[in-house]
């Protein structure tokens, strides 16, 4: 995926306009190479790498070229209505002033707040208002920056931007570093940028992943401070139970079967209030659950389940034993 900041009004996809741009003739890289020319309407990023929510999404323009060519995998779409595939739905007419778009699942979602069909209002070129309806979802594809509409769309509502600062590129087997490199360094003074998409995809993913570490990290130090609370109360409720304790104690009760008899009392609890939170987190979780192309975690789901238990027998066993710690007479004369 070539981006560049100042857009070329030379076709980088016929020979004879990369012969304009000063590549060399028959460069064999870019011959054998299939390009698809973008023109694009700056905007905000929707990617996950904008920390704001955009108020003028970035828009691209494809051609009929990359429409037919089709690919990419969908989260869902619109019915198709005759359309030969999801792509040509770019190129229905829905009416004056408002035009189908196609965007990436995660960006319209969790970004945008928009769902399948939903429509976003833009400005056009002569700032009138334009509606931008949403055909298609891209399932974690390299458009999360942007939405994607038909490039006659495109050159009819945004007229005034010429030139194209957006071209993808599937070059031969082997050759996509030293393609990039030829890309960069040729068309340097427009500021072009070459990357692969399987780095853009991984920025994007490296952005989630620090999402959900910090999610993680915040959710283990809630753990954490719940386990001591929960240390806490069962201390002071062994505490306050010592006279109790005691005189069971005097009539004969052995420490193993008191600490037992609370143990069980505290498991009781804790085992209760883990079901309930492990169904409520089922039940919130069950869309995920039923996609069958999304394996859920039940082993690292199940030991995090039993290490609360575990934590939580051991911090009573705990609060029992400090309980029992205290001299028979004192506890007596407490009770």
């Amino acid at each position: 995926m070539v981006e560049a900041d100042i857009p070329l009004h030379q076709r980088l996809d016929t020979a004879a306009g990369r012969v304009e741009l000063g590549f060399a003739p028959g460069v064999t890289a870019l011959d054998a190479a299939e390009i698809f020319a973008c023109r694009r309407l700056p905007g905000e990023d929707l990617s996950c790498l904008n920390l704001y929510q955009p108020r003028r999404p970035r828009l691209l323009g494809v051609p009929g070229a990359f429409i037919e060519r089709g690919g990419f995998g969908f989260k869902d779409h619109l019915p198709l209505a005759g359309a030969a595939s999801v792509w040509h739905l770019l190129e229905q007419d829905l009416g004056p002033d408002v035009i189908p778009a196609i965007g990436d699942y995660n960006s319209v979602l969790w970004i945008l707040h928009k769902g399948l069909g939903d429509e976003i209002t833009v400005a056009d070129g002569k700032g009138r208002p334009l509606r931008i309806r949403l055909v298609g979802l891209l399932e974690s594809s390299i458009f999360q920056s942007e939405l994607l509409i038909a490039a006659e769309q495109f050159t009819r509502h945004f007229p005034e931007q010429s030139g194209y600062s957006v071209f993808l590129l599937q070059p031969p087997p082997g050759t996509e570093a030293h393609t990039s490199n030829l890309l960069e360094k040729t068309l340097a003074p427009y500021g072009v940028d070459a990357l692969s998409t399987a780095q853009r995809l991984a920025a994007y993913q490296a952005v989630e992943n620090t999402y959900l570490s910090t999610f993680q990290t915040l959710g283990g130090l809630g753990l954490l401070l719940g386990t001591f609370g929960l240390g806490l109360v069962l201390l002071r409720n062994a505490l306050e139970r010592g006279g109790e304790l005691a005189l069971m104690r005097a009539c004969g009760y052995r420490r193993g079967r008191l600490v037992g008899m609370l143990l069980a009392e505290n498991g009781v609890v804790l085992l209760v209030g883990v079901m309930i939170g492990a169904v409520s987190a089922l039940l919130s979780a069950a869309p995920h659950l039923m996609a069958p192309d999304r394996p859920f975690p039940w082993i690292s789901l199940g030991l995090t389940l039993l290490s609360v238990l575990a934590v939580g027998l051991a911090t009573s066993a705990g609060a029992a034993m400090a309980a029992m710690r205290r001299p028979l007479l004192l506890a007596l004369r407490g009770a």
